[in-house]
Order: C-alpha cells, then sequence, then structure tokens
C-alpha cells in the first residue's frame, strides 16, 4: 500500500509515495531499484498525471468546472483521468484501441466513464483523431492529451523523481524506463541530469517500435505485443526529447514474457509486460555498470514498474509464450 500515515480525505490524497523495491537479480555491487506504481489507487503510474493534468488545467482555466475530458488511452490513463474526474466534479469520455485489455475498459466504465472503441488497425493515431472530433461536437470539452501535453513530463518531475531521489539520498546512477508518451522518463530525466548531468538516461520500447530512430539507432517496424510502450509514429509522441536520452533499449516480447513471469516467481512481482521490458533493460544497463563499460555516478539504477499483471489476465500474461503472443 502507499505510504500514509493519517487518514484522508479524498483517494486522490492516495496518489504517489508508492515503493522502491530493490531487484534480487542486480549484477555485481550494482543495486537496481524498481518503483511499483500498482500500489496507487487506479494500480498505475498514470494516475500521476491523471490527477496532476486535470489540477493544473481546472487551475489555469484550460478546463471549465464541470466540464468534459475526452481522452485517447490504452487504459491505465483512463483509469487515471476517470479517478481524478469523478473527484474533481467533471465527466470523463476515452477513447480506446479495441485492441487494449477489457480489464482496464471496465475498469474506466465503473468509474463512470464512456467508454469508445476505435478500430485496431488504426492505432493510436485513429483514437487521437476521433478524441478530437467528439470534443469538437461537445460544449466545455478539453482533450487533455497524454502524448503532447508536458503536465504529463511536470507531473513525474514534480512527484515521481522527488520520491525516487528522497529514498534513495539522491545516489542515482541511471534512469530507466518505458515510453509510451514518454511522459514518465521525460520527467526523470529531467530532474536527474539536473541533480548530476552524467546521470545516465536510458528509454525502454519494444521490438518493433521506432523510438530509437529518434537517436538514430537502426530500427524494423513491426507489431508487438507488449502493451503501454513504443510507437510506430514518433510524430504523435511530442514529449519524447533525444537530447535527454543516452541510449534506447528495443526488448523483444520473448525477453519481456520471460523476466515478467521470473519477477512473479522469484520476487513476488506481479507485473505486466512494460515492467518485464524495462526489467530487462534495467539489468543491461547495470551490468554494463558493473564490467566497467558504463561510467556513471553511483552504482544504481532506477526503473519503473507501471501497473499489475492482473489487468491482463484475461490475454494469459502467465500461460506459455505462444499463447501470450498468438
Amino acid at each position: 500500500m502507499t505510504t500514509h500515515e493519517r487518514p484522508v480525505d479524498s483517494v486522490l490524497e492516495t496518489i504517489g509515495r508508492t515503493p522502491l523495491v530493490r531487484l534480487q537479480e542486480s549484477p555485481g555491487d550494482v543495486q537496481i531499484y524498481a518503483k511499483l506504481e500498482s500500489f496507487n489507487p487506479g494500480a498505475s503510474v498514470k494516475d500521476r498525471i491523471g490527477r496532476y493534468m486535470l489540477e493544473r488545467m481546472l487551475e489555469r482555466g484550460d478546463l471549465p468546472a464541470g466540464g468534459t475530458v475526452i481522452e485517447p488511452t490504452a487504459g491505465n490513463t483512463g483509469i487515471g483521468l476517470a479517478i481524478a474526474a469523478q473527484q474533481l466534479g467533471l465527466d470523463a469520455m476515452f477513447v480506446v484501441p479495441e485492441r487494449f485489455s477489457v480489464e482496464k475498459q471496465q475498469l474506466m466504465d465503473a468509474l463512470g466513464a464512456e467508454v469508445i472503441n476505435t478500430p485496431t488497425d488504426d492505432g493510436m493515431g485513429g483514437a487521437i483523431d476521433r478524441a478530437h472530433e467528439l470534443a469538437a461536437e461537445l460544449d466545455d470539452a478539453v482533450v487533455p492529451q497524454q502524448f503532447s501535453n508536458p503536465l504529463n513530463t511536470e507531473a513525474h518531475y514534480e512527484t515521481t523523481a522527488p520520491e525516487i531521489y528522497e529514498a534513495l539520498d539522491g545516489e542515482v546512477g541511471a534512469v530507466v524506463a518505458g515510453c509510451g508518451t514518454a511522459g514518465t522518463l521525460m520527467g526523470l530525466a529531467r530532474y536527474a541530469l539536473e541533480h548530476d548531468d552524467s546521470t545516465h538516461v536510458a528509454a525502454v520500447e519494444p521490438e518493433g517500435s521506432v523510438y530509437g530512430e529518434l537517436l538514430e539507432d537502426d530500427r524494423e517496424e513491426g507489431e508487438y505485443k507488449i502493451e503501454g510502450i513504443g510507437t510506430h509514429d514518433p510524430s504523435t509522441n511530442e514529449l519524447f526529447d533525444p537530447e535527454l536520452v543516452d541510449a534506447v533499449h528495443a526488448i523483444s516480447d520473448r525477453a519481456a514474457h520471460e523476466e515478467l513471469a521470473r519477477l512473479a516467481r522469484e520476487e513476488g512481482h506481479l507485473v505486466a509486460s512494460s515492467a518485464g521490458a524495462a526489467s530487462v533493460a534495467a539489468e543491461r544497463v547495470a551490468r554494463r555498470i558493473d564490467e566497467g563499460d558504463l561510467e556513471t555516478p553511483h552504482n544504481t539504477v532506477v526503473t519503473v514498474f507501471p501497473d499489475s499483471s492482473e489487468r491482463y489476465l484475461s490475454k494469459g500474461i502467465y500461460r506459455s509464450f505462444e499463447e501470450w503472443s498468438s
């Protein structure tokens, strides 16, 4: 559970202060730590931006009181925004590509939001277009647009990063995080580099995603099973700043699946494929540090486990790789 010593007045006040846990599979003297974001009330890292974005938008007048929030989302952002919207007196509507988790869509509905599906083949680009069409049809409707809104990055700069640095007394050598919108990594990176500009920053994407092209890495676009991270069109991921990133690690579906199974079996972490990918990449970075191939200010690597495997049980996340990936 999140760390709260006194009763609070709203579920929004339970967002953040999630545990930072050392992973047992750490090479040599290098320690890997994971921020467990499933401990948020909506069970994912996206609770942070749900609260932060809506509160700031209301304060600035960008979002009218009692208005409607419309967001294209693969699910977790919808849940985070739905929790915040309900508590802040707003309506919520989410546009979700069909292939994404049924569990997430059911939870958005349970939180009082309207869910609209778009064709899988249209990808997130199609969901983004539909969200803006809907907003144009309604009065007092706003698209927070997690893929381009700087408040996404700011939420992690103001909350996630300081929590990590407080827990480790500022001794962070590298930060490694999956990139979907890229808000989490960009917030962590900006905070880390302000603290020590020699901190290593690594992005994580699935094989088949093309974030790496922004760092002039060779990438072959293709389909991937890992959810919540990656992109087929970097132009829709406006928050990603390649100037803040030292490396982009492309992780295969198989490697992510094997790692999420290992994390459950050996370390008690019930996490999803994006966390499996992040763990694989974090271990790669830690091994480079341990072998003297990568110089960092401290022998610590921090990553983020965005959500729980329970959201993906209907997709066979703990079955064989062949069953899960089919």
